[in-house]
């Protein structure tokens, strides 16, 4: 009966300790940031036409004739900022966090079908190896086309941005705290080009 009074004794008093332990505090994390900078990516769906034409491919003289076809594609981009350029300070109630420019992360065109290909009548014959080098080209144009669309890559760094300024209003709502956002911008070196709120 006494081991079991003491036994019982015991265990209580584990359960009044582990009750009594506080939590740690919540508060904001610079790898939370990383980490949500990293979901923050874009997936943009691409569809377009390549032209390919190689001239006297094939016959000689007055018989010469060209290659000549288009390719039609689509094709995924991923824009995203690079997380590991991502830092924050806090001061007070000021929450400073720099933040890149969003970049293209990945670009990738489906692979094509047999009817993707639009062959023109006069044309030599098309072999695969020319296929092969219209859809290298097209996709090496996908991503020139991509990392040029301004707007687009505007819209991941806000994206990225808006998720940040949740992420710390969020904690802020939790732990009773009115934080201000101020931006820091760089460049893809870490270089600040300019700051702003």
């Amino acid at each position: 009966m006494k081991k079991m009074v003491v036994t019982l004794f015991i265990g209580i008093m584990l359960l009044c300790c582990a009750c009594g332990k506080e939590e740690a505090p919540i508060q904001l994390q610079e790898t939370q940031m990383k980490s949500i900078s990293e979901l923050a990516t874009l997936e943009c769906y691409y569809h377009n036409v390549a032209k390919y034409k190689e001239e006297d491919a094939e016959g000689f003289w007055l018989w010469k004739k060209d290659k000549h076809f288009w390719i039609e594609y689509t094709g995924v981009v991923k824009v995203g900022i690079d997380a590991s350029l991502v830092r924050m300070e806090v001061k007070d109630n000021v929450v400073e966090i720099t933040i890149p420019p969003a970049y293209v992360m990945e670009c990738k065109a489906d692979k094509l079908e047999d009817d993707s290909i639009i062959v023109s009548q006069k044309s030599a014959d098309i072999k695969a190896e020319d296929q092969t080098e219209a859809f290298k080209v097209a996709q090496e144009n996908m991503e020139a086309t991509a990392k040029e669309d301004r707007a687009m890559l505007a819209n991941a760094q806000q994206r990225a941005q808006k998720l940040l300024e949740d992420y710390v209003n969020n904690i802020g709502r939790v732990t009773e705290k009115q934080y201000t956002v101020k931006w820091i911008y760089v460049d893809e070196t870490g270089k600040p080009v300019n700051a702003a709120e």
